[in-house]
């Protein structure tokens, strides 16, 4: 079985780091650089980063903290927001982004997808989906719709219809975020994900509703998921980086040690 990922969220929004629920009610969470470089150090096996209104308010990802960022970073690196072309990718990666993450300009035009990985590898493409519940009766099929422009429209897109058509077209991994549970620190949405890895051959990446560290190794284990992404719980220090991996490891999943620091022992249990 292949080493479970943990991955910090950046979501940045005017030069800082934001944490808020189901995407609204942001609260300041930093400086991006500042956090990246506590994350690499502690032992995260990835970062996400994600400038949030950058397609809302039609720009780009801002390019300057990317770079201040990946100087201080040495795992593997992964950008979003406002990428609507190869060539903006391309400038991404040459700030030292090692991953693009597309969402809104992917639905706005999906061939998108099928560019980016013919020019730079499915490895570099990971398709971001926001999923939201259209129906939470027991007599209906869960269904659940993607939003696009950070959360703010819907699409009307079929989630599990879409991430199919990303993974033919050339995406690499799926980023899936649950709407309802963001924030809330409630939980993933492990039907939600089921669902999903079900429905793709490729590694999908839980996102929205971490709080406890049960939460996350259901994920990985009832969600299917191949890696969990966190922020409340580790920009509000309720959990380290090192407390996530010794659970999971207790609890029987392989994770990437911390290299250099032997500072948990794996016989003490939460």
């Amino acid at each position: 079985m292949l080493a479970k990922r943990i991955i910090p969220c950046l979501d940045v929004r005017d030069g800082r780091v934001v944490k808020g629920t189901r995407f609204i009610n942001l609260r300041d969470a930093g400086d991006p650089v500042e956090r990246a470089n506590f994350y690499n150090n502690a032992g995260a096996d990835e970062i996400v980063f994600l400038d949030i209104t950058a397609s809302v308010e039609g720009r780009r990802a801002i390019l300057d903290v990317i770079r201040k960022t990946a100087e201080v970073v040495f795992i593997p690196l992964t950008v979003g927001g406002g990428i609507d072309n190869t060539d903006f990718m391309q400038e991404l990666l040459n700030c030292g982004a090692d991953k693009v993450s597309l969402n809104t300009a992917a639905l706005n035009n999906p061939t998108l997808i099928k560019d980016g990985a013919d020019r730079f590898g499915r490895q570099c493409i990971v398709a971001a989906v926001d999923a939201c519940r259209i129906t939470d009766r027991p007599s209906e099929k869960m269904r659940w719709e993607v939003y696009s422009h950070g959360g703010r429209q819907p699409t009307g897109r079929d989630v599990l219809e879409w991430v199919q058509e990303v993974e033919q077209l050339g995406a690499g991994e799926i980023l899936l975020t649950s709407m309802d549970a963001d924030g809330t620190q409630d939980g993933y949405d492990n039907e939600l994900l089921a669902a999903v890895t079900a429905a793709v051959n490729i590694p999908v990446i839980a996102s929205g509703g971490a709080g406890k560290l049960e939460h996350l190794y259901d994920a990985l284990t009832i969600g299917g998921a191949h890696a969990v992404l966190a922020a409340s719980i580790l920009h509000y220090g309720t959990f380290s980086i090192a407390d996530i991996k010794k659970y999971l490891s207790l609890k029987g999943l392989p994770v990437r040690p911390i290299i250099g620091k032997n500072d948990y022992d794996l016989r003490e249990e939460f």
